[in-house]
Protein backbone atom coordinates (compact mmCIF):
# COMPACT_ATOMS: atom_id res chain seq x y z
CA UNK A 1 0.00 0.00 0.00
CA UNK A 2 2.82 2.40 0.91
CA UNK A 3 4.62 1.66 -2.37
CA UNK A 4 1.48 2.31 -4.43
CA UNK A 5 1.00 5.68 -2.71
CA UNK A 6 4.57 6.68 -3.52
CA UNK A 7 4.05 5.72 -7.16
CA UNK A 8 0.85 7.79 -7.29
CA UNK A 9 2.57 10.83 -5.82
CA UNK A 10 5.40 10.54 -8.35
CA UNK A 11 2.90 10.10 -11.19
CA UNK A 12 1.02 13.29 -10.28
CA UNK A 13 4.22 15.25 -9.75
CA UNK A 14 5.38 14.34 -13.25
CA UNK A 15 1.94 14.77 -14.83
CA UNK A 16 1.43 18.26 -13.44
CA UNK A 17 4.95 19.32 -14.40
CA UNK A 18 6.30 18.59 -17.88
CA UNK A 19 6.80 14.85 -17.87
CA UNK A 20 4.67 11.94 -18.95
CA UNK A 21 4.52 8.59 -17.30
CA UNK A 22 2.66 5.31 -17.69
CA UNK A 23 0.94 4.01 -14.58
CA UNK A 24 -1.06 0.90 -13.93
CA UNK A 25 -4.51 2.17 -12.99
CA UNK A 26 -5.03 2.50 -9.24
CA UNK A 27 -8.62 1.35 -9.64
CA UNK A 28 -10.47 -0.80 -12.11
CA UNK A 29 -13.61 -0.05 -14.06
CA UNK A 30 -16.69 -1.75 -12.67
CA UNK A 31 -16.98 -4.45 -15.29
CA UNK A 32 -20.57 -5.19 -14.29
CA UNK A 33 -21.84 -1.65 -14.68
CA UNK A 34 -22.92 -2.14 -18.27
CA UNK A 35 -24.90 -5.26 -17.41
CA UNK A 36 -26.74 -4.11 -14.29
CA UNK A 37 -29.34 -2.07 -16.16
CA UNK A 38 -33.08 -1.76 -15.79
CA UNK A 39 -35.24 -3.70 -18.17
CA UNK A 40 -36.73 -1.40 -20.82
CA UNK A 41 -39.99 -1.65 -22.69
CA UNK A 42 -39.66 -2.76 -26.31
CA UNK A 43 -42.22 -0.10 -27.30
CA UNK A 44 -40.08 3.05 -27.49
CA UNK A 45 -41.87 5.88 -29.35
CA UNK A 46 -40.11 8.54 -27.27
CA UNK A 47 -36.49 7.53 -27.79
CA UNK A 48 -34.67 10.13 -29.81
CA UNK A 49 -33.15 9.76 -33.25
CA UNK A 50 -30.40 12.39 -33.21
CA UNK A 51 -30.08 13.65 -29.62
CA UNK A 52 -27.49 12.13 -27.31
CA UNK A 53 -28.69 9.44 -24.92
CA UNK A 54 -27.25 6.07 -23.89
CA UNK A 55 -29.22 2.88 -24.60
CA UNK A 56 -30.69 2.68 -21.08
CA UNK A 57 -30.89 4.23 -17.63
CA UNK A 58 -30.70 7.69 -16.10
CA UNK A 59 -28.43 10.52 -17.26
CA UNK A 60 -28.15 14.13 -16.20
CA UNK A 61 -25.43 16.81 -16.30
CA UNK A 62 -22.73 16.97 -18.98
CA UNK A 63 -19.45 17.04 -17.05
CA UNK A 64 -15.96 17.49 -18.43
CA UNK A 65 -16.63 18.24 -22.09
CA UNK A 66 -13.48 18.88 -24.12
CA UNK A 67 -11.35 18.28 -27.20
CA UNK A 68 -8.36 15.92 -27.02
CA UNK A 69 -6.28 14.70 -29.94
CA UNK A 70 -8.94 15.64 -32.46
CA UNK A 71 -11.83 13.95 -30.63
CA UNK A 72 -14.71 15.46 -28.72
CA UNK A 73 -15.06 13.91 -25.26
CA UNK A 74 -18.36 13.96 -23.41
CA UNK A 75 -18.39 12.89 -19.78
CA UNK A 76 -21.77 12.88 -18.11
CA UNK A 77 -23.64 11.88 -14.96
CA UNK A 78 -25.01 8.37 -15.30
CA UNK A 79 -26.77 5.77 -13.18
CA UNK A 80 -25.64 2.36 -14.47
CA UNK A 81 -28.31 0.58 -12.42
CA UNK A 82 -31.60 2.19 -13.34
CA UNK A 83 -33.79 4.93 -14.81
CA UNK A 84 -33.88 7.11 -11.68
CA UNK A 85 -31.17 9.26 -10.12
CA UNK A 86 -28.60 7.42 -7.95
CA UNK A 87 -25.33 5.40 -8.08
CA UNK A 88 -23.79 8.27 -10.05
CA UNK A 89 -20.65 7.69 -12.12
CA UNK A 90 -18.98 9.61 -14.96
CA UNK A 91 -19.96 7.88 -18.18
CA UNK A 92 -17.87 8.69 -21.26
CA UNK A 93 -18.40 8.89 -25.02
CA UNK A 94 -16.33 10.32 -27.86
CA UNK A 95 -17.18 11.83 -31.22
CA UNK A 96 -15.53 13.21 -34.32
CA UNK A 97 -18.42 15.54 -35.14
CA UNK A 98 -20.62 16.19 -32.04
CA UNK A 99 -23.38 14.19 -33.76
CA UNK A 100 -22.34 10.51 -33.79
CA UNK A 101 -21.01 9.13 -30.51
CA UNK A 102 -19.01 6.06 -29.46
CA UNK A 103 -19.39 4.89 -25.83
CA UNK A 104 -16.54 3.89 -23.54
CA UNK A 105 -16.57 2.38 -20.10
CA UNK A 106 -17.20 4.77 -17.18
CA UNK A 107 -14.22 7.02 -16.57
CA UNK A 108 -14.71 8.08 -12.93
CA UNK A 109 -16.65 6.19 -10.28
CA UNK A 110 -16.59 5.79 -6.48
CA UNK A 111 -13.33 4.27 -5.28
CA UNK A 112 -11.78 6.64 -2.71
CA UNK A 113 -13.00 7.85 0.70
CA UNK A 114 -13.43 11.28 -0.90
CA UNK A 115 -15.96 10.05 -3.48
CA UNK A 116 -17.18 6.72 -2.13
CA UNK A 117 -20.79 7.90 -2.01
CA UNK A 118 -20.90 9.46 -5.46
CA UNK A 119 -18.95 11.15 -8.23
CA UNK A 120 -20.92 14.27 -9.03
CA UNK A 121 -20.45 17.04 -11.56
CA UNK A 122 -17.20 18.75 -12.47
CA UNK A 123 -15.27 20.18 -15.39
CA UNK A 124 -12.27 19.63 -17.62
CA UNK A 125 -9.27 21.94 -17.73
CA UNK A 126 -6.49 21.61 -20.30
CA UNK A 127 -3.16 22.10 -18.50
CA UNK A 128 0.08 23.28 -20.17
CA UNK A 129 1.28 20.72 -22.67
CA UNK A 130 -2.28 19.84 -23.63
CA UNK A 131 -2.88 17.63 -20.58
CA UNK A 132 -6.51 17.20 -19.49
CA UNK A 133 -7.40 17.32 -15.81
CA UNK A 134 -10.79 16.82 -14.17
CA UNK A 135 -11.94 18.58 -11.04
CA UNK A 136 -15.13 17.01 -9.73
CA UNK A 137 -17.33 16.85 -6.66
CA UNK A 138 -17.18 13.69 -4.59
CA UNK A 139 -19.49 12.65 -1.78
CA UNK A 140 -17.23 11.42 1.01
CA UNK A 141 -17.71 8.98 3.87
CA UNK A 142 -19.53 11.67 5.90
CA UNK A 143 -21.75 12.57 2.92
CA UNK A 144 -19.98 15.91 2.65
CA UNK A 145 -19.39 17.48 -0.76
CA UNK A 146 -15.64 17.75 -1.49
CA UNK A 147 -13.58 18.50 -4.59
CA UNK A 148 -11.29 15.94 -6.22
CA UNK A 149 -8.83 15.64 -9.08
CA UNK A 150 -8.44 12.92 -11.71
CA UNK A 151 -6.13 12.79 -14.74
CA UNK A 152 -5.68 10.37 -17.65
CA UNK A 153 -3.56 7.32 -17.03
CA UNK A 154 -2.17 7.31 -20.56
CA UNK A 155 -1.85 10.58 -22.50
CA UNK A 156 -1.02 8.69 -25.68
CA UNK A 157 -4.53 7.19 -25.72
CA UNK A 158 -6.76 9.56 -27.76
CA UNK A 159 -9.84 7.95 -26.19
CA UNK A 160 -8.64 8.59 -22.60
CA UNK A 161 -10.16 5.33 -21.47
CA UNK A 162 -8.55 5.14 -18.02
CA UNK A 163 -8.24 7.77 -15.31
CA UNK A 164 -6.21 8.05 -12.12
CA UNK A 165 -7.26 9.98 -9.02
CA UNK A 166 -4.94 12.16 -6.98
CA UNK A 167 -3.69 10.58 -3.74
CA UNK A 168 -4.20 14.03 -2.17
CA UNK A 169 -7.96 14.00 -2.71
CA UNK A 170 -9.96 15.81 -1.52
CA UNK A 171 -8.22 18.99 -2.64
CA UNK A 172 -10.94 21.32 -1.37
CA UNK A 173 -13.38 20.58 1.42
CA UNK A 174 -15.68 22.25 3.95
CA UNK A 175 -14.14 22.97 7.35
CA UNK A 176 -15.24 24.77 10.48
CA UNK A 177 -12.82 27.55 9.55
CA UNK A 178 -14.01 28.27 6.02
CA UNK A 179 -17.72 28.20 7.00
CA UNK A 180 -18.73 26.30 3.87
CA UNK A 181 -21.96 24.33 3.98
CA UNK A 182 -20.97 20.67 3.51
CA UNK A 183 -24.20 19.95 1.60
CA UNK A 184 -23.94 23.03 -0.64
CA UNK A 185 -20.43 22.94 -2.11
CA UNK A 186 -20.29 21.42 -5.56
CA UNK A 187 -19.61 21.51 -9.30
CA UNK A 188 -16.15 23.05 -9.90
CA UNK A 189 -15.75 24.94 -13.18
CA UNK A 190 -13.07 24.85 -15.83
CA UNK A 191 -10.08 26.58 -14.23
CA UNK A 192 -8.34 29.67 -15.61
CA UNK A 193 -5.03 31.44 -15.01
CA UNK A 194 -4.90 34.93 -13.50
CA UNK A 195 -2.29 37.68 -13.91
CA UNK A 196 -0.27 36.21 -11.01
CA UNK A 197 0.04 32.92 -12.97
CA UNK A 198 -2.09 31.09 -10.40
CA UNK A 199 -4.94 28.83 -11.35
CA UNK A 200 -8.44 29.83 -10.32
CA UNK A 201 -11.64 27.81 -10.06
CA UNK A 202 -15.11 28.56 -8.71
CA UNK A 203 -17.51 26.21 -6.94
CA UNK A 204 -21.25 26.65 -6.45
CA UNK A 205 -22.61 27.25 -2.97
CA UNK A 206 -25.04 29.20 -0.82
CA UNK A 207 -25.26 30.89 2.58
CA UNK A 208 -28.86 30.73 3.72
CA UNK A 209 -30.72 32.12 0.67
CA UNK A 210 -27.68 33.89 -0.82
CA UNK A 211 -26.31 32.11 -3.87
CA UNK A 212 -22.58 32.42 -4.50
CA UNK A 213 -19.55 30.99 -6.25
CA UNK A 214 -16.57 30.34 -4.00
CA UNK A 215 -13.17 31.13 -5.52
CA UNK A 216 -10.04 29.02 -4.98
CA UNK A 217 -6.47 29.62 -6.21
CA UNK A 218 -3.54 27.28 -6.79
CA UNK A 219 0.04 27.40 -8.08
CA UNK A 220 0.19 23.73 -8.99
CA UNK A 221 -3.45 22.59 -9.51
CA UNK A 222 -3.21 20.38 -6.41
CA UNK A 223 -2.88 22.69 -3.41
CA UNK A 224 -5.83 25.10 -3.43
CA UNK A 225 -6.44 28.09 -1.16
CA UNK A 226 -9.83 29.70 -0.69
CA UNK A 227 -10.00 33.39 -1.61
CA UNK A 228 -11.25 35.84 1.03
CA UNK A 229 -14.31 36.76 -1.04
CA UNK A 230 -16.53 34.86 -3.49
CA UNK A 231 -16.18 35.74 -7.15
CA UNK A 232 -19.83 36.79 -7.10
CA UNK A 233 -23.03 36.37 -5.09
CA UNK A 234 -26.69 37.42 -5.19
CA UNK A 235 -29.35 37.65 -2.51
CA UNK A 236 -32.39 35.38 -2.34
CA UNK A 237 -31.41 33.13 -5.24
CA UNK A 238 -30.75 29.89 -3.36
CA UNK A 239 -28.14 27.31 -4.24
CA UNK A 240 -26.04 27.97 -7.35
CA UNK A 241 -25.30 24.65 -9.04
CA UNK A 242 -23.09 23.90 -12.04
CA UNK A 243 -21.55 27.37 -12.44
CA UNK A 244 -19.74 28.28 -15.64
CA UNK A 245 -17.49 31.31 -16.17
CA UNK A 246 -15.94 32.21 -19.50
CA UNK A 247 -15.02 35.12 -21.80
CA UNK A 248 -16.71 35.94 -25.11
CA UNK A 249 -15.29 38.33 -27.73
CA UNK A 250 -17.15 41.65 -28.07
CA UNK A 251 -17.40 41.02 -31.80
CA UNK A 252 -17.49 37.95 -34.01
CA UNK A 253 -18.52 34.35 -33.38
CA UNK A 254 -15.18 32.82 -32.39
CA UNK A 255 -14.50 31.24 -29.04
CA UNK A 256 -11.54 32.22 -26.86
CA UNK A 257 -9.51 30.57 -24.12
CA UNK A 258 -11.04 30.63 -20.64
CA UNK A 259 -8.05 32.57 -19.25
CA UNK A 260 -8.37 35.47 -21.71
CA UNK A 261 -9.34 38.86 -20.29
CA UNK A 262 -9.18 42.47 -21.43
CA UNK A 263 -11.00 45.13 -23.41
CA UNK A 264 -11.87 42.85 -26.33
CA UNK A 265 -13.92 40.39 -24.28
CA UNK A 266 -16.83 40.36 -21.89
CA UNK A 267 -17.41 37.64 -19.33
CA UNK A 268 -20.40 35.36 -18.85
CA UNK A 269 -21.31 33.93 -15.46
CA UNK A 270 -23.90 31.18 -15.69
CA UNK A 271 -25.49 29.52 -12.68
CA UNK A 272 -28.03 26.72 -12.44
CA UNK A 273 -30.62 27.77 -9.87
CA UNK A 274 -31.43 24.74 -7.76
CA UNK A 275 -34.73 26.24 -6.56
CA UNK A 276 -36.25 26.70 -10.03
CA UNK A 277 -34.09 24.38 -12.19
CA UNK A 278 -33.32 27.27 -14.57
CA UNK A 279 -29.96 28.10 -16.17
CA UNK A 280 -29.49 31.83 -15.61
CA UNK A 281 -26.66 33.92 -17.04
CA UNK A 282 -25.39 37.47 -16.78
CA UNK A 283 -22.90 39.39 -18.90
CA UNK A 284 -20.28 41.57 -17.27
CA UNK A 285 -16.61 42.14 -16.60
CA UNK A 286 -13.99 40.28 -14.60
CA UNK A 287 -11.61 42.30 -12.42
CA UNK A 288 -8.71 39.86 -12.31
CA UNK A 289 -6.79 41.89 -9.72
CA UNK A 290 -9.62 41.97 -7.20
CA UNK A 291 -10.95 38.59 -8.40
CA UNK A 292 -14.54 39.76 -8.62
CA UNK A 293 -17.14 39.55 -11.37
CA UNK A 294 -19.32 42.60 -12.03
CA UNK A 295 -22.52 42.18 -14.07
CA UNK A 296 -23.32 45.00 -16.45
CA UNK A 297 -26.15 47.36 -15.65
CA UNK A 298 -29.38 45.71 -16.70
CA UNK A 299 -27.96 42.18 -16.48
CA UNK A 300 -30.18 40.71 -13.78
CA UNK A 301 -28.88 38.24 -11.20
CA UNK A 302 -32.16 36.50 -10.43
CA UNK A 303 -34.67 34.22 -12.12
CA UNK A 304 -36.24 37.09 -14.05
CA UNK A 305 -32.99 37.64 -15.94
CA UNK A 306 -31.54 36.05 -19.05
CA UNK A 307 -31.66 32.29 -19.42
CA UNK A 308 -29.93 29.96 -21.84
CA UNK A 309 -33.24 28.26 -22.43
CA UNK A 310 -36.74 29.10 -21.21
CA UNK A 311 -37.89 25.48 -21.23
CA UNK A 312 -36.67 22.16 -19.87
CA UNK A 313 -32.89 22.77 -19.91
CA UNK A 314 -30.47 22.57 -16.98
CA UNK A 315 -26.96 21.92 -15.63
CA UNK A 316 -25.29 23.12 -18.83
CA UNK A 317 -21.61 23.58 -19.51
CA UNK A 318 -19.51 25.23 -22.22
CA UNK A 319 -16.11 24.29 -23.60
CA UNK A 320 -13.71 25.82 -26.09
CA UNK A 321 -13.70 23.83 -29.32
CA UNK A 322 -10.08 24.21 -30.39
CA UNK A 323 -10.78 22.32 -33.62
CA UNK A 324 -13.15 24.95 -35.02
CA UNK A 325 -12.29 27.89 -32.74
CA UNK A 326 -15.76 28.26 -31.21
CA UNK A 327 -17.43 27.97 -27.82
CA UNK A 328 -19.89 25.10 -27.51
CA UNK A 329 -22.72 24.80 -24.99
CA UNK A 330 -23.97 21.40 -23.83
CA UNK A 331 -27.04 20.90 -21.64
CA UNK A 332 -29.35 18.34 -20.08
CA UNK A 333 -33.02 17.94 -21.04
CA UNK A 334 -34.77 16.23 -18.15
CA UNK A 335 -37.98 14.29 -18.59
CA UNK A 336 -41.48 15.73 -18.21
CA UNK A 337 -42.96 12.27 -17.79
CA UNK A 338 -43.74 10.58 -14.49
CA UNK A 339 -41.11 8.51 -12.66
CA UNK A 340 -43.31 5.47 -13.17
CA UNK A 341 -43.28 6.06 -16.94
CA UNK A 342 -39.50 6.58 -16.89
CA UNK A 343 -39.01 3.24 -15.15
CA UNK A 344 -41.36 1.57 -17.61
CA UNK A 345 -39.46 2.84 -20.63
CA UNK A 346 -36.11 2.06 -18.93
CA UNK A 347 -34.41 5.43 -19.39
CA UNK A 348 -34.56 9.07 -18.36
CA UNK A 349 -32.74 12.18 -19.55
CA UNK A 350 -31.23 13.24 -22.86
CA UNK A 351 -28.81 15.95 -23.90
CA UNK A 352 -29.68 18.93 -26.05
CA UNK A 353 -28.06 19.36 -29.45
CA UNK A 354 -24.73 21.14 -28.78
CA UNK A 355 -25.01 24.87 -29.46
CA UNK A 356 -22.44 27.38 -30.60
CA UNK A 357 -22.62 30.52 -28.44
CA UNK A 358 -21.39 34.04 -29.09
CA UNK A 359 -22.18 37.60 -28.01
CA UNK A 360 -25.03 39.36 -29.77
CA UNK A 361 -24.15 42.58 -31.62
CA UNK A 362 -26.02 44.51 -28.91
CA UNK A 363 -23.53 43.19 -26.34
CA UNK A 364 -26.43 42.54 -23.98
CA UNK A 365 -27.12 38.84 -24.53
CA UNK A 366 -25.80 35.64 -26.08
CA UNK A 367 -26.81 34.06 -29.36
CA UNK A 368 -27.16 30.26 -29.42
CA UNK A 369 -27.43 28.11 -32.52
CA UNK A 370 -27.28 24.34 -33.11
CA UNK A 371 -23.82 23.27 -34.26
CA UNK A 372 -23.58 23.22 -38.04
CA UNK A 373 -22.62 19.52 -38.03
CA UNK A 374 -26.23 18.55 -37.25
CA UNK A 375 -27.19 19.66 -40.75
CA UNK A 376 -25.49 16.64 -42.30
CA UNK A 377 -28.40 14.56 -40.98
CA UNK A 378 -30.85 16.53 -43.11
CA UNK A 379 -32.65 14.70 -45.91
CA UNK A 380 -35.92 15.00 -47.90
CA UNK A 381 -35.86 18.78 -48.17
CA UNK A 382 -39.26 20.47 -48.45
CA UNK A 383 -39.91 24.19 -48.91
CA UNK A 384 -42.98 26.39 -49.08
CA UNK A 385 -43.08 29.44 -51.35
CA UNK A 386 -43.69 32.85 -49.85
CA UNK A 387 -47.40 33.20 -49.16
CA UNK A 388 -49.97 35.02 -47.06
CA UNK A 389 -51.24 33.06 -44.06
CA UNK A 390 -54.70 34.33 -43.23
CA UNK A 391 -56.17 34.34 -39.74
CA UNK A 392 -57.52 30.93 -38.81
CA UNK A 393 -55.30 29.09 -41.30
CA UNK A 394 -53.68 25.71 -40.67
CA UNK A 395 -51.38 24.47 -43.47
CA UNK A 396 -49.76 21.04 -43.36
CA UNK A 397 -46.10 20.67 -44.28
CA UNK A 398 -45.99 17.33 -46.06
CA UNK A 399 -43.04 15.29 -47.31
CA UNK A 400 -40.96 15.21 -44.14
CA UNK A 401 -40.86 12.75 -41.25
CA UNK A 402 -42.68 14.98 -38.79
CA UNK A 403 -41.52 13.03 -35.73
CA UNK A 404 -37.83 13.56 -36.62
CA UNK A 405 -37.33 16.85 -38.42
CA UNK A 406 -35.56 20.21 -38.68
CA UNK A 407 -37.88 23.11 -39.55
CA UNK A 408 -36.85 26.71 -40.28
CA UNK A 409 -39.54 29.32 -40.94
CA UNK A 410 -39.70 33.12 -40.99
CA UNK A 411 -42.66 35.49 -40.95
CA UNK A 412 -42.99 39.08 -42.13
CA UNK A 413 -45.59 41.65 -41.09
CA UNK A 414 -46.03 45.05 -42.71
CA UNK A 415 -49.06 46.64 -41.01
CA UNK A 416 -49.23 46.56 -37.20
CA UNK A 417 -52.30 48.71 -36.71
CA UNK A 418 -54.38 45.92 -35.13
CA UNK A 419 -51.71 44.62 -32.75
CA UNK A 420 -52.92 43.99 -29.21
CA UNK A 421 -51.96 46.60 -26.64
CA UNK A 422 -49.51 45.29 -24.06
CA UNK A 423 -50.86 45.69 -20.54
CA UNK A 424 -48.06 47.11 -18.34
CA UNK A 425 -48.89 44.45 -15.73
CA UNK A 426 -47.92 41.66 -18.14
CA UNK A 427 -44.34 41.35 -16.95
CA UNK A 428 -44.01 37.55 -16.72
CA UNK A 429 -43.64 36.03 -20.23
CA UNK A 430 -44.24 32.45 -19.08
CA UNK A 431 -47.44 33.42 -17.29
CA UNK A 432 -48.54 35.44 -20.30
CA UNK A 433 -47.96 32.46 -22.61
CA UNK A 434 -49.97 30.28 -20.23
CA UNK A 435 -52.86 32.74 -20.27
CA UNK A 436 -52.66 33.39 -24.00
CA UNK A 437 -51.90 29.95 -25.37
CA UNK A 438 -52.20 28.75 -28.93
CA UNK A 439 -56.01 28.49 -28.71
CA UNK A 440 -56.49 32.10 -27.59
CA UNK A 441 -57.09 34.36 -30.58
CA UNK A 442 -55.28 37.67 -30.78
CA UNK A 443 -54.55 40.33 -33.37
CA UNK A 444 -51.11 39.35 -34.64
CA UNK A 445 -50.76 35.88 -33.26
CA UNK A 446 -50.59 33.27 -32.18
CA UNK A 447 -48.82 32.18 -35.38
CA UNK A 448 -46.07 29.60 -35.80
CA UNK A 449 -45.72 25.82 -35.87
CA UNK A 450 -47.83 22.93 -34.64
CA UNK A 451 -45.40 20.05 -34.18
CA UNK A 452 -45.82 16.41 -33.13
CA UNK A 453 -49.47 16.93 -34.02
CA UNK A 454 -52.09 14.26 -34.55
CA UNK A 455 -54.52 14.28 -37.44
CA UNK A 456 -57.35 16.53 -36.29
CA UNK A 457 -54.99 18.30 -33.81
CA UNK A 458 -56.25 16.48 -30.71
CA UNK A 459 -52.56 16.41 -29.76
CA UNK A 460 -50.02 19.06 -30.71
CA UNK A 461 -47.21 21.18 -29.34
CA UNK A 462 -47.50 24.79 -30.49
CA UNK A 463 -44.42 27.00 -30.87
CA UNK A 464 -45.50 30.50 -31.82
CA UNK A 465 -45.22 34.28 -31.68
CA UNK A 466 -47.55 37.07 -30.58
CA UNK A 467 -46.98 40.73 -31.25
CA UNK A 468 -48.10 43.44 -28.85
CA UNK A 469 -48.05 47.21 -29.07
CA UNK A 470 -45.93 48.53 -26.23
CA UNK A 471 -45.39 52.11 -25.09
CA UNK A 472 -42.54 52.91 -27.45
CA UNK A 473 -42.13 49.79 -29.55
CA UNK A 474 -43.72 46.53 -30.67
CA UNK A 475 -43.07 43.63 -28.34
CA UNK A 476 -42.60 40.04 -29.57
CA UNK A 477 -43.63 37.19 -27.28
CA UNK A 478 -42.36 33.68 -28.05
CA UNK A 479 -44.20 30.71 -26.54
CA UNK A 480 -43.98 26.92 -26.45
CA UNK A 481 -47.41 25.56 -25.48
CA UNK A 482 -47.39 21.93 -24.32
CA UNK A 483 -50.93 21.99 -22.88
CA UNK A 484 -52.25 19.76 -25.72
CA UNK A 485 -49.05 17.79 -26.29
CA UNK A 486 -50.42 14.50 -24.94
CA UNK A 487 -53.60 12.82 -23.79
CA UNK A 488 -51.53 11.40 -20.94
CA UNK A 489 -52.37 13.69 -18.02
CA UNK A 490 -49.48 12.39 -15.88
CA UNK A 491 -46.98 14.51 -17.86
CA UNK A 492 -45.73 17.95 -16.91
CA UNK A 493 -47.23 20.14 -19.64
CA UNK A 494 -46.00 23.55 -18.50
CA UNK A 495 -46.11 26.32 -21.10
CA UNK A 496 -42.89 28.27 -21.64
CA UNK A 497 -42.44 31.89 -22.70
CA UNK A 498 -39.91 34.64 -23.32
CA UNK A 499 -39.76 38.12 -24.77
CA UNK A 500 -37.77 38.17 -28.01
CA UNK A 501 -35.47 41.14 -28.61
CA UNK A 502 -36.43 41.61 -32.26
CA UNK A 503 -37.90 44.67 -33.99
CA UNK A 504 -40.73 43.26 -36.16
CA UNK A 505 -41.02 46.58 -38.01
CA UNK A 506 -37.62 46.05 -39.62
CA UNK A 507 -36.86 42.36 -39.11
CA UNK A 508 -38.58 39.12 -40.01
CA UNK A 509 -39.51 36.77 -37.19
CA UNK A 510 -37.58 33.52 -37.56
CA UNK A 511 -38.25 30.23 -35.82
CA UNK A 512 -36.27 27.02 -36.04
CA UNK A 513 -37.45 23.83 -34.33
CA UNK A 514 -35.58 20.54 -33.97
CA UNK A 515 -38.20 17.82 -33.51
CA UNK A 516 -37.10 14.44 -32.22
CA UNK A 517 -39.94 12.17 -31.01
CA UNK A 518 -40.13 13.50 -27.42
CA UNK A 519 -38.07 16.68 -27.87
CA UNK A 520 -38.93 20.04 -29.39
CA UNK A 521 -35.93 22.41 -29.30
CA UNK A 522 -36.88 25.83 -30.66
CA UNK A 523 -34.75 28.87 -31.51
CA UNK A 524 -36.41 32.25 -32.01
CA UNK A 525 -34.91 35.34 -33.64
CA UNK A 526 -31.84 33.52 -34.92
CA UNK A 527 -31.02 32.14 -31.46
CA UNK A 528 -31.92 35.09 -29.25
CA UNK A 529 -34.44 33.01 -27.30
CA UNK A 530 -34.39 29.21 -26.97
CA UNK A 531 -37.04 26.85 -25.59
CA UNK A 532 -36.74 23.10 -25.14
CA UNK A 533 -39.79 20.97 -24.43
CA UNK A 534 -40.19 17.28 -23.57
CA UNK A 535 -43.50 15.90 -24.82
CA UNK A 536 -45.01 12.43 -25.01
CA UNK A 537 -47.93 12.22 -27.47
CA UNK A 538 -50.07 9.12 -27.48
CA UNK A 539 -51.47 9.63 -30.99
CA UNK A 540 -48.86 11.74 -32.80
CA UNK A 541 -46.04 9.20 -32.66
CA UNK A 542 -43.66 8.03 -35.38
CA UNK A 543 -45.43 8.05 -38.78
CA UNK A 544 -48.68 9.29 -37.23
CA UNK A 545 -47.11 12.65 -36.38
CA UNK A 546 -47.87 15.70 -38.52
CA UNK A 547 -46.36 19.16 -38.95
CA UNK A 548 -48.38 22.33 -39.58
CA UNK A 549 -47.95 26.08 -39.94
CA UNK A 550 -50.81 27.94 -38.26
CA UNK A 551 -52.18 31.43 -37.65
CA UNK A 552 -54.83 31.75 -34.96
CA UNK A 553 -54.80 35.55 -34.97
CA UNK A 554 -57.35 37.80 -36.64
CA UNK A 555 -54.75 39.38 -38.94
CA UNK A 556 -52.85 37.79 -41.81
CA UNK A 557 -49.10 37.27 -41.63
CA UNK A 558 -46.72 36.49 -44.48
CA UNK A 559 -44.64 33.34 -44.57
CA UNK A 560 -41.38 34.76 -45.92
CA UNK A 561 -39.78 31.32 -46.22
CA UNK A 562 -40.08 27.79 -44.89
CA UNK A 563 -37.54 25.00 -45.20
CA UNK A 564 -38.00 21.60 -43.58
CA UNK A 565 -36.01 18.40 -43.60
CA UNK A 566 -36.43 14.89 -42.31
CA UNK A 567 -33.51 14.03 -40.03
CA UNK A 568 -31.52 10.83 -40.41
CA UNK A 569 -30.74 8.86 -37.29
CA UNK A 570 -27.41 9.66 -35.65
CA UNK A 571 -25.11 6.81 -34.62
CA UNK A 572 -25.25 6.86 -30.82
CA UNK A 573 -24.52 3.53 -29.16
Amino acid sequence: MANSCVVLFLFFALFLSHGTVELEASHHVYRNLQTVQSAASTDQPYRTGFHFQPPKNWINDPNGVMVYKGLYHLFYQYNPKGAVWGNIVWAHSTSKDLVNWTPHEPAIFPSQPSDINGCWSGSATILPGGKPAMLYTGIDTKNSQVQNLAVPKNLSDPYLREWVKSPKNPLMQPTAQNQINASSFRDPTTAWIGPDKKWRVIIGSKINRQGLVILYKSKDFVNWVQAPMPLHSAKDTGMWECPDFYPVPVSGKNGVDTSLNGQYVKHVLKTSLDDTKHDLYTIGSYDSLKDIYIPEKGSVDNDSGLRYDYGKYYASKTFLDSIKNRRILCGWLNESSSVADDIKKGWAGVHAIPRQVWLDKSGKQLIQWPVVEIQKLRTNHVSLPSRLLKGGSVVEVSGVTASQADVDISFKISDFEKAEVLNPSWTNPQLLCSQKGASVKGGFGPFGLLVLASKGLTENTAVFFRIFKGQNKYVVLMCSDQSRSSLNQANDKTTYGALLDVDPLHQSLSLRSLIDHSIVESFGGGGKACMSARVYPTLAINNAAHLYVFNNGSEAVKIAKLNAWSMKKAIIN
